[in-house]
């Protein structure tokens, strides 16, 4: 019986690692965004908007860069400021260039902006939806601005009519996590499934660690939720657990804090210029080129930048910090720009969030561990609920 679970868990295993992540360009049509979210450092009301000519010069450049699959993500700022002409020009022009490698979309919006229209041309072009709330209307818009919930609820029913898939990510700050079981049931009762980030800090914002949420308290939570997901497998889904699952059975990142996303993912400004992810939009020192130079960057250009070289030098500092973790595949170190924030833009460090996502990793390995290896020490009763434990969450995502 136990050679047979890790024959199964080993063959769930290889398909997993089978689907690595494609290239990913995030296009950021704007920096403005028409909410005032008291923890956010990533808007700017005085951002242009994209122009069409720079979409046009993302497909020429990408074109010559990478022939692979591809996905891309509008992201912002709030993007949906670039307005529906804009939509209506860039989706068939990407999806016209990339159709041989079939382009995939998607967006992250606060859904304020959207129309019927809109909601039919994202539908047409089966774009799934990320949006935000923070839990509760009450503990949403004390975070978010007043009126942000309703609102945002408003543009999701538009997207469910029109029959868009819509995603809430939910952040956790410093003052939101002392209701975490509120918010939790919140997203349990309407059915959403949780996916959530924890408030960080940035090298934008003069008070970065105001609303951040400390690397101990995002491990208590990471915790919490695992216990949550494995006693609810059937209730609820907790994306966040999933993908951590995930990354133990396949032993890479299947999401972008865990992955070694360096080289396969850049973020394009409103003005063309191509960066490292989206999180560093707005800031010169990391510019990496631009859609529009002559001849068009590539790849190689873009890591050899000054830019490129300082992401790059993260594999090498995870490599010297991190050898000898057992979880050095599944997490990489963690995120590269969470590990320059604290030294200003020099890479010296891991992500300081390393200490939540080894409890985390530590935690689904030694359970699982438990389940597989060590049967006898468990009653006949523990033995018959097994399949409700890491087993039975895995089961669940093939």
């Amino acid at each position: 019986m136990l050679i047979h679970q890790e024959q199964r868990l080993q063959t769930f295993s290889n398909f997993l690692t089978m689907s690595k992540n494609p290239f990913h360009v995030m296009i950021v049509p704007t920096l403005g965004c028409p909410s005032n979210c008291a923890y956010c450092w990533s808007s700017d009301e005085h951002s242009p908007v994209m122009k069409k000519e720079t979409i046009d010069a993302v497909a020429t450049w990408l074109q010559d860069a990478w022939d692979g699959p591809v996905t891309f993500t509008f992201h912002g700022g709030e993007p949906l400021l670039a307005g529906y002409d804009f939509f209506s020009y860039a989706l068939p022009l990407l999806a016209e260039r990339f159709s041989e490698v079939q382009a995939e979309f998607a967006i992250q919006t606060n859904l304020w902006l959207m129309t019927p229209e809109l909601a039919e041309l994202f539908a047409a072009y089966h774009i799934p939806i990320g949006s935000s709330i923070d839990g509760p209307e009450d503990i949403t818009d004390s975070q978010r601005g007043r009126g942000y919930f309703e609102r945002t609820m408003q543009g999701y029913q538009i997207s469910r009519e029109k029959g868009l898939s819509v995603r809430f990510i939910c952040t956790f700050t410093s003052r939101s996590i002392a209701h975490k079981e509120e918010i939790v049931s919140f997203f349990a009762e309407h059915g959403f499934p949780l996916k959530l980030h924890p408030a960080l800090p940035s090298m934008k914002s003069d008070t970065p660690s105001e609303w951040a949420l400390e690397p101990t308290e995002y491990g208590d939570l990471l915790s919490y939720l695992l216990d949550v997901q494995l006693l609810h497998l059937d209730e609820m889904t907790i994306m966040n657990i999933h993908d951590l699952c995930r990354s133990v059975f396949t032993g890479y990142g299947s999401v972008c804090t865990y992955a070694d996303c360096m080289g396969y993912t850049f973020a394009i400004g409103p003005d063309g210029s191509i960066y490292p992810c989206y999180r560093f939009i707005g800031m010169p020192a990391f510019v990496m080129g631009s859609v529009h130079d002559v001849p068009k960057p590539t790849r190689e250009d873009l890591m050899n930048s000054a830019a490129g070289r300082v992401l790059d030098s993260f594999r090498e500092v995870v490599d010297r910090s991190c050898q000898g973790c057992r979880h050095i595949s599944s997490c990489r170190g963690g995120c590269p720009y969470n590990a320059i924030v604290p030294t200003d833009g020099k890479m010296e460090g891991v992500d300081p969030y390393c200490e939540a996502y080894k409890r985390i990793f530590d935690e689904i390995r030694d359970r699982l561990d438990t389940e597989l290896y060590a049967p006898k020490k468990r009653s006949k009763r523990e033995q018959r609920k097994s399949v409700d434990g890491i087993q039975g969450l895995v089961q669940r995502l093939q």
